[in-house]
């Protein structure tokens, strides 16, 4: 097939694009970089090394004899991404391209603006492509199990039978997010479902859990093909800052109580879900949603993981609770069904002593590249105007955001 993956140069879309590309898959990869600005933006950076976007996808030719194409520019620029969409004309969509982080969304006004217009707008013009360019293509989203929120009842996939009044319906299910950044992902699903009841195309919603690990079957091949590590407070997972902490002597920080509950899933496992949802994609107008997470832990249950596993390596491990910064249940009711991708025949990576030591083994090789004053919490949901360190300049304008990148790239037959 033809897939074309947008946010291709992400922690995800990376590996992701080599997995297609290793299927014998013609992959392309439309990324407007802002990523590593907003690392710049923050003074956060990953903690293991990355190359540029053409000298991955030069190092993987290199290496397999696969090209990966590279368009650099914004969806939110139509013009742009409608001659992306015409031109390399896909089978399949696989989208990553949004602003991901909570936290970010929170900061201000200001980032909470941009958050919702990158993220909405973006995924709109993406739509409009769609239907204009390639309307038989099948669109691959990534959405989150945070549009769900922690209700006190099982949480389905997308839709629940609802009984009101003796009449019966099966509707979306219910959303509750918890940030400016999941109530973006909210409006995206709605346009999406929208968009395919209407025009009749189809796409594919996965509202994904927590994602952990960096080593797949590609990532492995060479240093120059690692995907990034995020482990500060505001673009870090939860297990990934855990595992920082240790490596350094610090403390683990547990966000209050600690019983706060998600769904969790390995590296590898995305890939295969997203290759899953591809080859077996809906009919012409359809709209499925999937849960694609294959574990359930609270943070305190990492911590406790992390804990045991670094006494293992000899590292004296503790655990601090802090107050909460964001405005959630810190004990709460959570059991999510996540049986589609399963019956689609996904078979997990569970969490193992194994993987997580691994994972540690990692963090210890990279633990002098830890910024250390980027781990504790610097954005809290209840108020209106967060640290200085994250201003307005920041923020992308649409324009690709690293010109030595583009420089390096046009060379290369990109956009």
């Amino acid at each position: 097939m033809n897939i074309l993956v947008i946010g291709g140069d992400g922690y995800l879309g990376w590996p992701q694009s080599m997995y297609l590309s290793r299927q014998g898959h013609r992959v392309g990869i439309l990324d407007n970089l802002a990523r590593r600005a907003w690392d710049s933006e923050g003074r956060t950076g990953s903690l293991i090394p990355i190359q540029a976007l053409p000298e991955r996808a030069a190092l993987w030719k290199s290496l397999t004899g696969r090209v990966i194409e590279t368009y650099v520019g914004d969806i939110q620029d139509y013009a742009f991404l409608a001659e992306i969409v015409r031109r390399f004309s896909p089978d399949s969509i696989v989208h990553f391209g949004e602003q991901r982080s909570a936290p970010y969304s929170m900061i201000d006004r200001e980032h909470a603006v941009f958050t919702q217009t990158n993220n909405v707008i973006g995924t709109l013009n993406l739509l409009y492509a769609t239907k204009e360019f390639c309307p038989q293509a099948h669109l691959v989203k990534l959405g989150t199990m945070g549009e769900y929120g922690t209700p006190n009842i099982d949480i389905e996939e997308g839709f629940i039978e609802i009984t009101h009044n003796g009449r019966k319906d099966v509707l979306p299910y219910p959303k509750q997010p918890g940030s400016f950044y999941h109530l973006s992902k909210v409006h995206d699903s709605h346009n999406i479902m929208f968009a395919c009841k209407t025009w009749g195309i189809r796409s594919t919603d996965l509202n994904q859990g927590i994602v952990y690990g960096v080593k797949t079957e590609e990532t492995v091949l060479h240093d120059g093909l690692a995907t990034r590590f995020d482990y500060d407070a505001v673009w870090g997972t939860v297990l990934n800052r855990y595992c920082v902490e240790a490596a350094i002597g610090k403390p683990l920080t547990v966000y209050g109580a600690g019983g706060q509950t998600r769904g969790f899933l390995d590296i590898r496992d995305t890939l295969r879900c997203i290759e899953l949802a591809i080859l077996k994609p809906p009919r012409p107008g359809e709209y499925r949603v999937f849960n694609q997470f294959t574990e359930q832990f609270s943070i305190l249950d990492l911590a406790n993981l992390v804990q045991r596993i670094g006494g293992h390596k000899g590292l004296d491990v503790t655990v601090d609770h802090l107050p909460d910064p964001r405005v959630e249940s810190e004990q709460h009711y959570y059991l999510a069904r996540h049986t589609k991708l399963l019956d689609m025949g996904l078979v997990p990576h569970n969490l193992s002593d194994v993987l997580l030591e691994s994972l540690m083994d990692v963090v210890i090789r990279y633990r002098d590249r830890v910024i250390e004053e980027t781990l504790l919490p610097q954005v809290n949901w209840r108020s209106t105007r967060n640290p200085s360190s994250y201003s307005t300049s920041g923020l992308p304008s649409g324009e690709p955001v690293e010109k030595e990148l583009q420089a390096a790239h046009n060379g290369r037959g990109g956009a």
